[in-house]
Parts: C-alpha cells; sequence; structure tokens
C-alpha cells in the first residue's frame, strides 16, 4: 500500500501539465498515511502536501502542516513558510524566517536562495520598505542572464510598481533617472503601464497618466490570459485611478462618470474598494458634514495584504478630522492627534505627521483665524514645542498678520533645540530641506542675505556629510540650491562651500551640467585646477549668445523698475503719478537755475593769527570769568557766590488749592535777643 502511494505520487509530480493541486494534496495525504516508518518518504510527503495546500490557498493550514513535521520540515520549508506568513499578512513572522534562511543561505541552493530573495522583495513592499523592495528587484534582475523564463516580465512589473511607491513616499531621488522615464517594453503589457502612469502621478505629469492609464486599460480588456471575472478585477484600480486623473485635471464630469461606471463588486481587493469610496465621496461634494462623516466612517481600511499604504491611511484619517472639525467635534480631534503624535520620539517632519498638528492646531481655535487664533494656539505650542504641523500653523498666522520676526524667533529657536541633541535623526530634522527653504523664504522678507548665506552652507555640510559619495538622499535637491545661493557672494569661504557642494553633485551625477558649470564657477578665481577638467563640457560664449541681436539690445536700453519692499506702503495710481509729475518739476527747475555762490568768509581787520583767541568767548558776558558786574546790588549778588558768604536756607511753600510751590529764602537767626529783624521774638507790651 505504502509502495503504491509513494509511486502514485511520484508519477503525478514528474507529469509536468499536471495542474490539479487537490489531487496532489490527496496522494500526498495518503503517501504520508503509508509512510510511517520511513523518514525519507515522510518527508517528501509532507513537503508536496504544503505544496499543494500553498496553491490552493489554504495557507492556514500550510503553515499547520508545517508545525507538524517538526524543525527538519521547518528548514526544509522556508521559502513556503515566509510564503504562508506573507500571504496571511504576518510580515514580521515572515521576516523572521528570512532572516534564519538568510543565516543558513549556503547550504541552500541557487533556485531556494532566488526565492528568498522574491518573499525577502514582497515583505519589503508590503512593510513599504520600498527602496530595500527595489534593490532586490534589481540584484535579480542583474542575476537572472536569461536562466529564469518569463521571470524578467515579473521582475520589471515590480520593479517599476515600487519606484512609483517611492515617488509617493517622497523618495523620489532614491528611483533612478533611467527608471523614471517609461521604456517601450513598458507600453506592452497592462501591468507596467498602470505602473507607469502611477510613476507619473506620484510626480504630478497627468497629462502623461492619461495616455498610459488609456493603454493600460486597453490591453487589459484586449488580453487573452485573463477571463471575464478576472478582467474585471483588474479594471477596477485603472478606472480608479483614471478618475482620479480626471479630477487633478479639472475634469469633474468624466471622473464622475467614471466612477458611476465602477462595480466595486468585480473585485476582492478591499484596499481599491476603500480608495474608490473615498474619492466618490469627494466628488459627490456631499454639503451635509455630518452625513458626509457618516459615509467615511462606513470605510474601512482593510486588513493583512489587503490594508492602505501609510500615504493612503493618512488622507483617509485627514479626510475624517476636516469632517469632525465641520461637525464641532473640536475637542475630539485635539485628543486624537495630540495621542498620535506623543508616540514619536523625533519632530515627525512627514506630512502626514504634519497635517496632524495642523488639525490639531484648528481644533484648538475652534477654526478661528489671526489674532484670536494666535492666542489659542501659542499656549499649545509652550506644551508641545516639537509638534512641527503646529510650529509651522503658529509660523503661517504670524505671516499672515504682516509680522515675520516673531516667526523667525520661533523658528530658531525650534532649530536651537535640535541642535543641542546628539543623535542623527534630530540633525536630519533641523536640516530638513522643507525647514531650511522656510528659514530662507523668511530671512529673505527681511534681507537678511548673509543668514541665508550661513543656513545654506550649514545645511550643504550637513547632507554632504550624510549621503556620502554618492549623494543619493532629500538633500540632493537642497545641495543645488545651496551652491546656487552661495555663488552670488563674494566671500572666499561662501565660495568654497559652493565648490565643495557642487563637487559632490558631480562626483555623484556626471552628466549634470548645472553642477559641473557651478563647480567652474566656485573654483574659477580660487583653484582654477579643479575647475579646468569641465571647461570642455559646457557650452561655449559663441553657442551661448548665438541669435541675439546685440544692436537691438544696445539700442532698447536696459529697463530698470524700482523693487517694492515688503515694508513699503502700497500707492495708489493716481497718488503714484502725482509724485512723479511733481518729481520732474523739481528736476526742471533745478536744471534751470542757476547754481548759487557760495559766499566767501571775511575775517576782521583786527584779527591776529599770532594772538591766542579767548576760550570763552562763545559764553554769554555773565558766565564769563572776568564778568564784573555794576551797582550795589550786583556787588552784593558777586559778593554773595564769593567762598566765605552767607549760606541760605531754602523752604518750600505748598500753596493751597494745589496750585504748585512756592521757594523762600530764610536768613540765618542774629546773636540779639530782642532787637527788631532778627529771628527772636518779640515781648508783648501789657495795657497799662
Amino acid at each position: 500500500m505504502g509502495d503504491t502511494a509513494v509511486v502514485a505520487l511520484n508519477s503525478l509530480l514528474r507529469g509536468a501539465s499536471i495542474d490539479d493541486h487537490a489531487e496532489a494534496l490527496d496522494l500526498a495525504s495518503a503517501a504520508l498515511r503509508a509512510a510511517k516508518g520511513h523518514p525519507a518518504q515522510l518527508s517528501h510527503a509532507q513537503h508536496v502536501r504544503v505544496v499543494a495546500l500553498l496553491n490552493l490557498d489554504r495557507f492556514d493550514d500550510a503553515l499547520r502542516a508545517i508545525a507538524e513535521g517538526g524543525d527538519a520540515l521547518a528548514r526544509n520549508c522556508a521559502f513556503e513558510k515566509a510564503y504562508a506568513f506573507y500571504k496571511t499578512g504576518d510580515l514580521e513572522a515572515a521576516q523572521t524566517v528570512l532572516r534564519e534562511a538568510g543565516a543558513g543561505a549556503s547550504a541552500a541552493s541557487e533556485r531556494a536562495q532566488r526565492g528568498l530573495k522574491h518573499i525577502a522583495a514582497q515583505v519589503a513592499y508590503r512593510t513599504e520598505q520600498f527602496d530595500q523592495a527595489a534593490a532586490t528587484y534589481r540584484e535579480l534582475g542583474v542575476d537572472d542572464n536569461g536562466a529564469n523564463y518569463g521571470e524578467e516580465n515579473d521582475l520589471r512589473i515590480n520593479l517599476s510598481a515600487a519606484d512609483a511607491q517611492l515617488e509617493w513616499q517622497g523618495k523620489g531621488w532614491a528611483v533612478p533617472e533611467q527608471e523614471k522615464q517609461p521604456a517601450r517594453e513598458d507600453l506592452e503589457a497592462f501591468e507596467t503601464a498602470y505602473n507607469a502612469a502611477c510613476g507619473c502621478i506620484s510626480r504630478g505629469d497627468f497629462g502623461k497618466a492619461v495616455v498610459f492609464l488609456k493603454r493600460s486599460r486597453d490591453l487589459c480588456e484586449a488580453t487573452d490570459e485573463l477571463d471575464e471575472a478576472e478582467k474585471k478585477a483588474e479594471l477596477v484600480p485603472i478606472i480608479v485611478q483614471q478618475a482620479y486623473v480626471y479630477a487633478k485635471l479639472g475634469k469633474l464630469e468624466e471622473a464622475a462618470a467614471l466612477q458611476k461606471s465602477l462595480s466595486l463588486e468585480d473585485t476582492a481587493d478591499s484596499s481599491a474598494q476603500s480608495v474608490a469610496r473615498t474619492n466618490i465621496l469627494v466628488l459627490q461634494a456631499e454639503s451635509n458634514p455630518y452625513l458626509a462623516q457618516r459615509l467615511i466612517e462606513s470605510i474601512t481600511e482593510g486588513k493583512g495584504n489587503d490594508r492602505l499604504f501609510e500615504y493612503q491611511s493618512s488622507v483617509l484619517r485627514r479626510n475624517r478630522y476636516v469632517l469632525s472639525l465641520q461637525t464641532q467635534k473640536f475637542a475630539g480631534v485635539q485628543k486624537s492627534t495630540s495621542k498620535i503624535l506623543s508616540q514619536e520620539t523625533v519632530p515627525a517632519i512627514a506630512s502626514s505627521k504634519c497635517d496632524l498638528g495642523i488639525l490639531g492646531a484648528a481644533a484648538a481655535s475652534q477654526l478661528r483665524a489671526g489674532q484670536e487664533a494666535l492666542r489659542q494656539v501659542l499656549p499649545l505650542l509652550e506644551s508641545h514645542p516639537d509638534d512641527v504641523g503646529l510650529l509651522l500653523t503658529v509660523i503661517q498666522l504670524y505671516i499672515q498678520l504682516h509680522n515675520p520676526n516673531p516667526a523667525i524667533a520661533l523658528l530658531e529657536a525650534f532649530f536651537k533645540r535640535l541642535e543641542t541633541a546628539t543623535t542623527p535623526d534630530h540633525a536630519d530634522v533641523r536640516f530638513a530641506p522643507g525647514l531650511v527653504a522656510l528659514a530662507v523664504a523668511l530671512y529673505r522678507t527681511q534681507g537678511r542675505h548673509s543668514a541665508i548665506r550661513t543656513e545654506l552652507a550649514k545645511a550643504a555640510a550637513h547632507w554632504q556629510q550624510k549621503t556620502g559619495a554618492d549623494a543619493s538622499g532629500p538633500g540632493v535637491s537642497l545641495l543645488r540650491e545651496a551652491g546656487i545661493e552661495l555663488l552670488r557672494s563674494s566671500h572666499p569661504s561662501d565660495l568654497a562651500a559652493a565648490g565643495q557642494a557642487f563637487s559632490h553633485l558631480v562626483d555623484a551625477q556626471p552628466n549634470d551640467r548645472i553642477a559641473k558649470a557651478g563647480l567652474v564657477a566656485s573654483f574659477a578665481t580660487s583653484d582654477f585646477s579643479k575647475a579646468q577638467p569641465y571647461l570642455d563640457a559646457l557650452p561655449t560664449v559663441e553657442d551661448l549668445t548665438r541669435g541675439v541681436d546685440v544692436a537691438a539690445l544696445l539700442e532698447a536700453g536696459v529697463a530698470t523698475a524700482p523693487v517694492p519692499t515688503a515694508t513699503q506702503p502700497a500707492r495708489g495710481k493716481k497718488r503714484a503719478h502725482e509724485d512723479d509729475g511733481e518729481q520732474q518739476q523739481q528736476q526742471q527747475q533745478q536744471q534751470t537755475q542757476p547754481a548759487k555762490k557760495r559766499r566767501t568768509r571775511k575775517l576782521p581787520k583786527s584779527y591776529d593769527p599770532n594772538k591766542k583767541p579767548d576760550p570763552e568767548r562763545w559764553l554769554p558776558l555773565r558766565d564769563r570769568s572776568s564778568y564784573r558786574p555794576k551797582g550795589k546790588k550786583g556787588k552784593k549778588r558777586a559778593a554773595e557766590t564769593t567762598q566765605g558768604g552767607v549760606v541760605r536756607d531754602d523752604e518750600i511753600l505748598e500753596l493751597t488749592g494745589g496750585a504748585g510751590s512756592v521757594k523762600v529764602e530764610k536768613a540765618g537767626a542774629s546773636g540779639g535777643g530782642g532787637g527788631g529783624g532778627g529771628g527772636g521774638k518779640k515781648k508783648k507790651k501789657g495795657k497799662k
């Protein structure tokens, strides 16, 4: 019996055209019952049983079968176990199995290692580690060498999907330039055409996205490899993206028509259904916020591998909070957003987390604006100083009130707190391109060009050290802009910093002509040897000036206009014309009137240049030391001012009724007791 079952199983496996996995499962189960006591046959039958269960999409049963087989079967079925965990949505367990299998990869066959890399890339994709997934797919494509027939198309589809997700995640710098532009073969399958359209959408190129989505839909409808049910399921995400693109282009009627043509029952993809229902709710523009909130609460985010990605779930969450604000649920929104942000150990600069801070500020101010909103939000910023979204909201409120000074002070205080931290994550937040651009914009409103150059130089130095030799990272665009701004300065240190930034870019991107031009401009006056190798790569002066009519430019002249400043008040047209007329009249009068002759100063006739002038000649006569007053009163006043004179006491008498005060002089007391004029008291005369 046992030999018969094993022979039947082996004959089934040798038949390459047999796809009846249920029959394979029955034969493997029969072989297991008959192979007791034969370890080699038992292990082989267990492996076949696990594979049959996976092909029948019975992933939980496959995991139970692997657990029943013991550690030996788990080691032999590492690929199957990781795949089963991946399909059930237990991504952490799948990563654990892949790490354990990677430790013993030397003992596995090349085919087994390749299969494990495929699962690792899929797990990285679902855990939103898209850069790691794309790197694995590129490695698999390089190692293919045509040995795995039919795998090249799958690798191209998966790699284009990972690149599109990187663009949506805000990491477009991690996608090579040659992969951003769709190739001819990408338009031969509806999957690659769809992924190419998604890449265009993430970059905001909606015109190309319309073409690629139409191509993808036509190919999907014309394919013979899918039945009608599978075609309808594949068309749902394509039509959802078409409606989104038309809505972004302002073609709301076409978008609404596409949404109505959708049949969400045709697909089992819960994530596609969630996105479609959200877009339908937005296009309907429900005027009743209470009804709209009830409808959006019924939208689920899916589970397992069907759940939404973070950037998708953040949009759905933001829509829910906005509707809650419209229904006056301020306390709930503030509490919920604060709870999510409190879990961050480092200030979050992702757009999804900054949105939470902005929504929390809107809830705290109860949708007020201006000075009233500031009074409510500023105390909240003191208790949550690391909330980037809240900080940006306060800065925006100050800018709307035309008061940039407190905004700059708040941003600089935030930068100082980050600079005192020692972790690299805080440094990345400190020199985040968005925050650096905000600081530059605020400094520019006040004309602080030196502060702009200092900020950009510090940011460029940080990202040069952070990115290393490949110059791949979020600071690549910042390096270019920092170098361009630093070139506007004539200071040697600024030019040296610009040269380092452009040298870093040239090493990473040898075909970047802007970086080469910036490098030449940086070192042309200080170190010509560094600039000389790149001179031939730049266009000549003749090429740049070809087609320019120099004579016409000289004849036309140069038109200059005054640059309005932020502090200069705007003037009306009528007042401006009047002022211009007055200035012209004054200029004409100045031109017609003869210049006045300056009068020559004459010296007195008795002037003696050898005689020393009196140093007190500028003082009044009564204040000079040679002044001698005339008359008795004058002599008496002069005597009182000499040394040894009588000192008078002063007394201030307050007048009644609050009329002020009067200073009264008191003379010194005389020595006699009964005389007349002294300070002694007179005796009263009695009656005779």
